[in-house]
């Protein structure tokens, strides 16, 4: 009886290690993904009032959970019964955020003084700042569901061949560790500033090290949060470039001359502005209709 009790902790163990050592090489295979994720929900988590950040990211955060819990047991399915349908469903999501890449770019040549005063405008009622909240955290749910099922099938392919236990521990543990890390910074970024604020008041103005590096945080956080929204922005539409690089062979082989990053990138515009250029004519057509 005992010698077969240690046999099965000496099995766990086993287990565990080879657990630990496949997310380690999934871990490494979805790095550029998380750190486009990083930026993204970044950009996507700032831009409210202070005493709002970390209440929102928390509602981002739950947001996120619940995609995980939505898109693993069906990625296990698909890939168990129906595998021919996880490249239809990456070329969807990769549309998508193209869109959304597109759209922030033709925003900002376009309409950009009529976001800066939607951005700056400070008189909002109750409930204009619920709407704005709102609106921001569904858009950063739905991106995180898309770069999550990118995350989730690249961890996967890490395992195809194991044991069903083995992928649903290995792809299972990565997407947990890509939301608390990817938040998890994305929450420090956004309180940079009080805590430089707090390092200020600690040296109770006076010159010292303490208030010199608490005034580089504050003055810092405002150029950060600029640098990650173009980054984010740019990291949608290499994320879409990639997936329809990756998936669509008569793509893949005429942007392949090109550097990867380059073509990608192109892909991604290319892809992004037609999808716009559609809902526009589809908008103005509907609204014609009306």
């Amino acid at each position: 009886m005992a010698s077969g009790f240690f046999a099965l902790l000496d099995d766990i163990a086993v287990l565990m290690d080879d657990v630990a050592a496949m997310s380690k090489i999934a871990t490494k295979k979805t790095a550029g993904i998380l750190g486009d994720d990083l930026a993204v929900n970044a950009e996507k988590a700032s831009g409210f009032v202070s005493s709002r950040e970390l209440p929102i990211l928390w509602r981002i955060t739950k947001g996120s959970f619940l995609n995980k819990i939505i898109i693993l047991p069906v990625a296990f399915l698909l890939s168990a019964f129906v595998p021919a349908a996880i490249i239809p469903i990456l070329l969807i999501g990769g549309l998508y955020l193209a869109y959304e890449g597109a759209e922030k770019i033709y925003e900002y040549l376009f309409h950009r003084s009529d976001t800066k005063l939607i951005v700056e405008n400070i008189e909002m009622t109750e409930i204009e700042m619920l709407e704005h909240e709102n609106k921001k955290i569904k858009s950063a749910i739905i991106v995180d569901f898309i770069l999550s099922i990118e995350i989730v099938i690249i961890a996967l392919s890490t395992v195809v061949g194991k044991q069903l236990y083995t992928q649903i521990a290995v792809v299972t543990l990565v997407a947990i560790l890509a939301t608390v890390g990817v938040y998890g910074i994305v929450a420090l970024l956004v309180r940079m500033d009080d805590l430089g604020f707090k390092l200020i008041a600690l040296s109770k103005n006076r010159a010292s090290i303490t208030k010199s590096i608490g005034t580089g945080l504050v003055k810092t956080l405002p150029f950060i949060i600029r640098s990650l929204t173009i980054i984010g922005t740019i990291a949608m539409i290499l994320v879409a470039g990639g997936i329809f690089v990756h998936n669509v062979h008569f793509v893949h082989d005429l942007f392949q001359p090109l550097p990867k990053i380059l073509g990608e990138l192109i892909v991604g515009l290319l892809v992004g502005f037609i999808a716009l250029f559609i809902f526009k004519i589809f908008l103005k057509i509907i609204n014609k209709k009306k």
